[in-house]
């Protein structure tokens, strides 16, 4: 099982990224995705999930209306949009799959989740 977050970059206040989540030996459908962050000094925190099966998806109040979770199964892919970003948002960038056909129902459950690929560093300038 591996999971490969990217697409993390330099950006200015207001600006957009998409960050991706490669997925390798797993049935992605099967799985609940989460994105998590860690900024420098803070503790980890959820910002988003995806969940298995009808891909329901849940927020932390602090993204919700800018980032947007998505997927698509056929490329085993998981997607993390993510506009207007603020000076604290930098962070790294982790995504993380919980198998059995989970459904998110919290974002406080990155000790829950099975599987963690390497984080994808966002810096937002302000």
């Amino acid at each position: 099982v591996q999971l490969q977050a990217s697409g993390g970059g330099l950006v200015h206040s207001g600006g957009s990224l998409r960050l991706s989540c490669a997925t390798s030996g797993f049935t992605l459908e099967y799985y609940g995705i989460g994105w998590f962050r860690q900024a420098p000094g803070k503790e980890r925190e959820g910002v988003s999930c995806i969940s298995a099966g009808d891909g329901h998806t849940l927020y932390a109040d602090s993204v919700k209306g800018r980032f947007t979770i998505s997927r698509d199964i056929r490329k085993k892919m998981v997607y993390l949009q993510m506009h207007s970003l603020k000076p604290n948002d930098t962070a790294v960038y982790y995504c993380a799959a919980r198998g059995g056909k989970y459904q998110c129902d919290t974002l406080d459950d990155a000790e829950d989740m099975d599987y963690w690929g390497k984080g994808t560093l966002v810096t937002v300038s302000s």
